[in-house]
């Protein structure tokens, strides 16, 4: 028997092989389009290009959110043959140059720009500095209907034209083009453009930077490459950061997810809850969550006195406290005159030193502390301070007296520590995270450690210039106490309406921006120097998804709990439900 013939492959119902799966049930092949079982294809190339292509302007093809293919063929051409062709070009542009100076026409600035482009190529190529490719760029697109299939081709040509680069559908040569852009490195449509080095360059398509590295915590998922983004926030210049999105797009999802992370690296965290949202987690990992109210038992004096660091003087951390106690009185007064703050800063003075806590003292642990009705009794009995005394009669007797004028009863040992103001009034809120931050401040000054505090809806605080201008030096200062201030906030608008809002920005080397409102994507855009492609992702963002930013990088973002994390910090009233079942 031979044994070089081959046996038939017979044919076996039921059977499959790789490419069986791989392709699609059928395919019908249209001039325009293709139909690739229940999904209409269609492939398109450029063929016009600006005189420049400047970085990056080929990001908003690749970051669209849609279904789509893209393939750029490079072929090299040979530098002597590119050589040979451009002379000949400069020799036909010169002619014509030289017989519209004959006839006495007027010049024409596109001939002459022209010859100076090919020239200065010329001398490039020579000198090795340029190479020459012709360059093949083919975009699949997939959609469900033909009618969405031409919006979307709409959609591209209006980005291509906006970037004065234009395309055409590959008609009749549809099947080639899908070919093209499939992963078989084969140029079925050979329509190519000649570009240099420089141009070609700027089609690179992976324009996402790599945000990931050996130290930090998983924040998500890169959306453009599907790698992790793991990162240490104390390793850049600053550990600031900032979180804006609409309500509901996932804020305090994501910042919980950072503090159970953080936690397992050894941060301690501090959280101020405008809503209760971090209870739960709280009581899951042991942290401490203390309630402000005015009927609360727990308690915040603000006229307790800082512990003094090593390494300061006691009389610059007194200055410093007072400045703050005059910063929280004129937020509870509201309008005062320059002459009334100057009563305010001399009463503060008075009334620590009825109690001996004068700044030629070196340590205040051991003396008891004022209360707020004891700044009053001072204010009464200077001239010109009767009319504040009685402005501040509500805080010391009347109905707000419950927050603001006793002594300090919490235990702050813990490595989380969540403080809860959802029980106030919305007139106390900003009074009362202006204490808080107060408290936590003096507590970090004095004991040096890697903390991150959270504040959630800083607008509340951005609305009062007092209280925003003492969140502004928090920001500015909390580098050199290891500390990375968060703020959150869903009312863009309201935060950057600040004076402080743009420079707490600035001073943030971290931001998350998650889903947007249309009414503020502008004003986010115009801070964030967002790309349209940016833009438009945050307008169509699912919960969790967003762009991360991380000094001069960023990338889109999803982000992802595990199922045990989602237990404890999710907020979804269903999920809550099921869990409580």
């Amino acid at each position: 028997m031979n044994e070089n013939i081959k046996t038939p492959q017979v044919y076996k119902s039921g059977e499959k092989n790789i490419r069986d799966v791989i392709a699609p049930a059928g395919m019908e092949v249209n001039p325009g389009y293709l139909r690739l079982g229940n999904k209409f294809v269609k492939t398109i190339f450029i063929f016009t290009y600006p005189r420049y292509l400047a970085s990056g302007w080929f990001n908003p093809i690749i970051n669209l959110p849609e279904l789509m293919d893209v393939s750029i063929f490079v072929h090299p051409i040979d530098t002597a043959m590119a050589l040979r062709n451009l002379r000949k070009k400069t020799a036909q542009i010169e002619a014509q140059l030289i017989d519209r100076q004959e006839k006495g026409l007027v010049r024409d600035p596109v001939l002459e720009t022209g010859f100076q482009d090919i020239e200065t190529l010329r001398d490039q190529l020579q000198q090795a500095q340029q190479r020459m490719f012709n360059i093949g760029v083919y975009i699949t697109i997939y959609a469900d209907t033909l009618e969405k299939l031409e919006k979307l081709e709409e959609r591209l040509n209006s980005l291509f034209e906006a970037q004065l680069t234009y395309a055409k559908p590959a008609l009749f040569q549809q099947l080639e083009g899908f070919t093209s852009t499939l992963p078989l490195n084969s140029d079925k449509i050979l329509i190519n453009a000649p570009l240099n080095s420089g141009p070609a360059s700027s089609l690179f398509p992976f324009v996402s930077v790599d945000l990931t590295s050996d130290e930090g915590i998983l924040y998500g998922i890169n959306r453009h490459n599907n790698t992790l983004v793991i990162f240490d926030r104390f390793s850049l210049e600053n550990a600031n950061s900032v979180l804006f999105a609409k309500s509901g797009a996932g804020k305090s999802y994501a910042c919980k997810l950072e503090i159970i992370r953080s936690l397992m690296m050894g941060v301690d965290v501090l959280v101020i809850d405008p809503e209760n949202e971090y209870e739960k987690l709280a009581e899951s990992v042991g942290g401490s969550f203390f309630k402000i109210s005015l009927t609360s038992e727990t308690q915040i004096n603000p006229f307790d006195i800082p512990i003094v660091p090593k390494g300061e003087s006691a009389a610059d951390i007194l200055k410093s406290h007072i400045l703050n106690l005059a910063g929280l009185v004129k937020l509870m007064l509201g309008k005062i005159t320059p002459e009334e703050e100057a009563i305010l800063d001399k009463a503060l003075t008075v009334t620590y030193e009825s109690r001996d806590i004068t700044p030629d003292k070196s340590d205040f642990s051991d003396i008891k502390p004022p209360l707020l009705e004891d700044f009053q009794v001072v204010l009464e009995s200077m001239e010109g301070g009767g009319g504040l005394a009685k402005r501040l009669e509500r805080f010391t007797r009347g109905s707000y007296a419950g927050f603001t004028n006793k002594q300090t009863n919490i235990d702050i040992k813990n490595r989380l520590i969540v403080f809860s103001v959802r029980d106030l009034e919305e007139e106390l809120r900003p009074i009362a995270i202006y204490i808080i931050l107060n408290f936590i401040w003096n507590l970090i000054r004095a004991d040096f450690k890697k903390r991150i505090m959270i504040i959630d809806e800083a607008w509340w605080l951005m609305k009062y210039p007092d209280s925003a201008s003492f969140l502004f030096s928090l920001a500015k200062r909390c580098r050199k106490y290891f500390l990375g201030l968060t703020t959150i906030t869903q009312n863009v608008e309201d935060f950057l309406e600040s004076p402080y809002g743009r420079p707490i920005i600035t001073n943030s080397a971290l931001q998350l921006l998650l889903k947007q409102a249309p009414a503020n994507i502008d004003v986010v855009a115009k801070t964030f120097n967002l790309s349209e492609a940016e833009k438009q992702l945050l307008l169509e963002a699912n919960v969790g998804e967003g762009v991360f930013f991380a000094g001069l990088k960023h990338a889109a973002i999803q982000i992802i709990a595990s199922y045990f994390e989602n237990k404890i910090i999710t907020t979804k009233p269903e999920e809550i439900l099921g869990m409580d079942e």
